[in-house]
């Protein structure tokens, strides 16, 4: 039967999903019920992708990443190797916390470093750069470049993932691409 996109042998797929065309799903990955995957995405070896999980269009999931129920990522997100999602506040082994899954957001174009770890709960903004092994106890702003643990902010990456210098009239170039960025009330914005 023609899904409309590759499933290595060794991963298994269950019922109820919808994944779209082009989309990629590597060695000793589950996908488990009722997720949806959006087009053209790539979900590395040794991923789980938990029940109800949403994925956007262009997601890049690495190797060795649980995505848990409450985890929702936008169009163009970048998980990096062996990240971290936890979906309760205080798990305990003896005691069904199903119901107080938190949700987490990941906006448009964010980027999660290698072994970082997100704290349930959080919305990280579009454009966000999570360092490796950083821990997000909080919200991101868009753009913002996090580091650290507990993560915090030392500076802004444009959508190209290039850290951004402002000048005197709070604006940055982006070195790659040239797009202009503002920053006002400590929030940076793209101008087109």
């Amino acid at each position: 039967m023609e899904t409309g996109y590759f499933k290595h042998e060794s991963s298994y797929v269950d019922e109820g999903c919808q994944i779209g065309k082009g989309t990629k799903i590597w060695h000793f990955s589950h996908i488990m019920p009722n997720c949806r995957i959006g087009e053209d995405c790539n979900i590395g070896q040794n991923v789980v992708v938990s029940p109800d999980v949403v994925l956007g269009n262009n997601v890049k999931i690495q190797n060795n990443v649980s995505v848990y129920t409450g985890v929702i990522c936008e169009d163009d997100v970048f998980l990096g190797p062996s990240m971290v999602f936890t979906n309760v506040i205080n798990p305990r082994s003896h005691v069904s916390r199903k119901h107080e899954y938190k949700q987490t957001l990941i906006g448009k174009g964010a980027s999660i470093g290698a072994n970082a770890t997100i704290v349930c709960g959080h919305t990280i903004g579009a454009y966000a750069l999570i360092g490796a092994g950083s821990v997000i106890t909080k919200d991101v702003k868009p753009y913002a470049l996090m580091v650290g643990n507990p993560a915090r902010q030392i500076g802004w990456v444009s959508e190209y993932g290039e850290k951004l210098h402002f000048d005197a009239d709070n604006k940055a170039v982006c070195p790659a691409t040239g797009e202009v960025y503002i920053l006002e009330n400590d929030r940076v914005r793209k101008l087109v």
